[in-house]
């Protein structure tokens, strides 16, 4: 599913990051986007071609603008 994105934000904690390079940085979001459990951390936000994953209010502040 995240292979066709166009970008990928991961909030984890205080710590957001914004992947826009989606294919080259497989690795990295997959270690931001998976829980410890092996599935996709929740919530997770499918917006046209971004996702956003993980939960930061400042973040979903500044997205719903």
């Amino acid at each position: 599913m995240l292979q066709s994105a166009q970008s990928v934000t991961a909030a984890k904690g205080k710590k957001i990051q914004r992947f826009e390079q989606v294919v080259s940085e497989k690795e990295a979001i997959l270690k931001q986007a998976m829980g410890p459990s092996g599935n996709l951390r929740a919530p997770c936000y499918r917006v046209g071609d971004d996702f956003v994953i993980g939960f930061n209010p400042d973040l979903y502040a500044d997205w719903v603008k």
